[in-house]
């Protein structure tokens, strides 16, 4: 498995659209990091986001 993960697979892994990855990030509540010109998102920092989501969800 990939430890850093394009939006566009980020946003397919969440069936969500690249701008809302975005917003994601923006927000603060997807860690992400810049690579030269590109943003990658930590494979980890995705199984935390959807962990908060499951917890906030019980």
């Amino acid at each position: 498995m990939k430890i850093l993960l394009r939006v566009e697979e980020v946003a397919r892994m969440l069936d969500i659209g690249r701008c809302r990855v975005f917003d994601l990030i923006n927000s603060g509540d997807l860690l992400s990091v810049k690579i030269g010109a590109s943003r990658r998102i930590p494979e980890q920092a995705v199984r935390d986001y959807v962990a908060r989501l499951v917890d906030g969800a019980a």
